[in-house]
């Protein structure tokens, strides 16, 4: 997800006139319903225009003629098309070192250990890549070209984590970064490419991209992470789920380890498990 969903319009009644598919209250009710036990997203009554034209894309592509035809043959087939659902109705805003202040604590932090010392780290919103090759870049520069340093990058969408493997952007997207990092860390495209950077091989070599639903009991790691950044995510999450998931970060992270969450969110009612550190920086207990 990496994500942070923005607000769209509300249905003013029970059925959205003038659209190419009928859309009413019921059908909207059976998505917040699905995506919830899917993936674990609380989505608020405001999503109604956001929910429709993003699903709608589905009706077309599956050839359905109606949203409650769409959904009952969802329901009852277990194959791809889920991943589809889920892939519609996560959004995906992210930027290279969004959060500046996270990565000057990251940076700190890595350099709190002696040399050599190998470091688990575990993105758990991908999205696009940014974030993870961000935090790459600030390894790399705190531990050095041979640091012993492994990041797992995951994220809920398919497709999202696809473009972050292949470490492609826009050199519109990169305005941010000092001319010192784009030479480091990126290839500037030539004739049909220009206008795009694509993520330099050793940098890409300390990723790796896997697909993890934060709600479900299946992670596959099988070693403790010293850090996890969990950022913009939770605030999809009702209470329940957001303790649950927390539950399962610290199950996957070494004492001490440090989580680093979004600005909007706070797990003061989880004290047993993590102790604040910092702004929206914790510790694990």
């Amino acid at each position: 997800m990496g994500a942070t969903t923005q607000p769209f319009g509300q249905a003013t009644g029970p059925v959205m006139e003038g659209r190419e598919f009928v859309w009413t209250d019921a059908d909207f009710e059976r998505v917040q319903k699905l995506i919830y036990q899917r993936a674990g997203i609380n989505l608020h009554d405001g999503k109604h225009a956001m929910v429709y034209s993003r699903l709608s894309r589905r009706l077309r592509d599956t050839g359905h003629s109606s949203f409650r035809e769409y959904l009952g043959w969802l329901e009852n087939h277990d194959g791809p098309e889920w991943q589809e659902f889920v892939n519609a109705l996560t959004t995906n805003l992210t930027a290279f070192f969004r959060e500046q202040h996270h990565f000057e604590i990251f940076a700190d932090l890595l350099k709190s250990k002696p040399a050599g010392v190998p470091w688990r780290v575990w993105c758990n919103a991908a999205s696009t890549g940014e974030e993870p090759y961000s935090i790459v870049m600030t390894a790399l520069e705190s531990l050095g070209a041979n640091a012993a340093f492994k990041l797992m990058a995951s994220d809920i969408d398919s497709k999202v984590l696809a473009s972050a493997a292949q470490g492609i952007y826009k050199l519109d997207n990169l305005k941010g970064l000092s001319p010192e990092r784009m030479q480091r860390f990126f290839l500037r495209g030539k004739d049909s490419n220009a206008g795009l950077v694509r993520a330099k091989p050793e940098m890409r070599r300390f990723i790796e991209f896997l697909s993890v639903n934060l709600i479900r009991d299946d992670w596959p790691f099988r070693e403790p992470f010293d850090v996890v950044f969990c950022r913009n995510v939770m605030i999809y999450f009702d209470a329940p789920t957001q303790r649950g998931v927390l539950e399962r970060i610290h199950r996957v992270m070494k004492p001490g380890g440090m989580l680093f969450v979004g600005h909007a969110e706070n797990f003061s009612e989880s004290r047993d498990l993590f102790t604040l550190r910092g702004k929206t920086v914790y510790e694990r207990r």
